[in-house]
């Protein structure tokens, strides 16, 4: 059930995730997710916001001004 309209509309997709940090920003592309087809919203597995939370964790310990991770090429 989407968290945002309550409908039961969604698909399995990919998405990009965009955080800023200081005056960074830091991107991963191809993020698998659950999408609402009716309002849009973008859902996370616990697993998939786990691994995301490491990437951009990982991602801040080098801080370059723009990071870009491909969700789908890392181990």
């Amino acid at each position: 059930m989407c968290n945002a309209c309550f409908r039961d509309d969604k698909i399995k997709t990919l998405t990009t995730f965009t955080v800023e940090y200081k005056d960074c920003i830091i991107v991963v592309k191809n993020v698998p997710c659950l999408e609402c087809q009716v309002c849009g919203e973008t859902i996370f597995s616990d697993e998939v916001s786990e691994r995301l939370e490491k990437l951009v964790n990982a991602a801040k310990s080098v801080l370059q001004e723009i990071s870009v991770i491909d969700y789908s090429k890392v181990a």
